[in-house]
């Protein structure tokens, strides 16, 4: 899923091509993406474009008159951006098309689970109104933030990927969060020391603001092409088997559902191994504890 760092790119490259443009047409290829039905979709036609900005993980594009076209990337939706603005035929996995007098905007999804949307809002408020509420890690007090993420005591990680609690961080990021923080993803917030606040929300901060900078160096005044969960760069997230950058033992995941939580077991665990729901169901006593016993297998 892209996250905070991908959006910013996405909104500024948009930014510098539509903000001020008209919007000519939105065609729908897929009758799952659009999920509103009032404003009806022919109203954003021949509306100029005023603002382009990031509400959470959603890319809000503001029109005249009060309307709105949010779109909601979700794990597998894309963007692609055409300065070709001659009416092209679809693809498999395209979404919709906007077309601008600048250029064409592609709304694509891989797979068939249809999670990505396409909502017309209107009124005033509306980023506002959509906002989960979490905070901006960036603009945000280390007060703020530690009350935040320890109005619930839940782990570390679920804080972090949490809408309502942070803005804009999902499993990718939260994953290198706590590699630098050196932070277990099962530890729980209210189990945090006070001086331990300080360094996760460093962390999160220096994080976050690398991989903008380093994303927007990538992607120069052109249009993010290669957004992906997980990139060579990274610590630990998608690095499974692979030596952790810090130490060099073997980076470790955790996987439940669709997604996968990656660690190093001694920067992060002080060299437990944390139990992968799956796997150690079916080996339950043979499951290694330690990153000891790992090495030796």
């Amino acid at each position: 899923m892209p996250e905070l760092p991908d959006i910013v790119v996405y909104v500024e490259a948009l930014d510098r091509r539509i903000t001020g443009q008209v919007l000519e047409s939105v065609v729908t290829h897929n009758p799952f993406v659009l999920r509103t039905f009032a404003p009806p979709l022919g109203d954003v036609a021949g509306k100029v474009v005023q603002t382009v900005t990031r509400v959470g993980k959603r890319i809000a594009i503001g029109l005249k008159d009060d309307l709105w076209l949010v779109l909601h990337l979700m794990i597998a939706g894309r963007l692609q951006w055409s300065d070709d603005g001659r009416e092209a035929r679809p693809r498999r996995g395209d979404l919709a098309t906007i077309r601008f007098a600048s250029g064409t905007l592609r709304f694509t999804e891989a797979g068939r689970k249809h999670r990505a949307s396409l909502h017309v809002l209107q009124g005033e408020g509306v980023p506002e109104q959509i906002d989960p509420g979490g905070l901006d890690v960036l603009s945000c007090s280390l007060e703020e933030f530690r009350d935040r993420m320890q109005s619930r005591n839940q782990t570390v990680k679920r804080a972090l990927t949490t809408p309502a609690v942070l803005s804009g961080i999902g499993n990718a990021y939260s994953d290198e969060i706590l590699h630098r923080a050196q932070f277990s993803p099962f530890r729980l917030t209210q189990s945090v020391r006070p001086q331990e606040w300080e360094r996760l929300f460093s962390a999160a901060r220096d994080v976050l603001v690398e991989w903008i900078e380093r994303l927007r160096e990538q992607t120069g005044k052109g249009f993010p092409k290669k957004v992906t969960a997980s990139r060579p760069e990274m610590a630990v997230h998608g690095r499974y088997g692979q030596p952790c950058p810090t130490c060099g033992t073997a980076v470790r995941r955790i996987r439940f559902s669709e997604r996968e939580t990656n660690y190093c077991p001694v920067c992060q665990t002080g060299g437990k191994v944390l139990a992968d729901r799956s796997l150690s169901r079916l080996l339950k006593d043979d499951w290694p504890a330690r990153i000891e016993e790992w090495e030796s297998y």
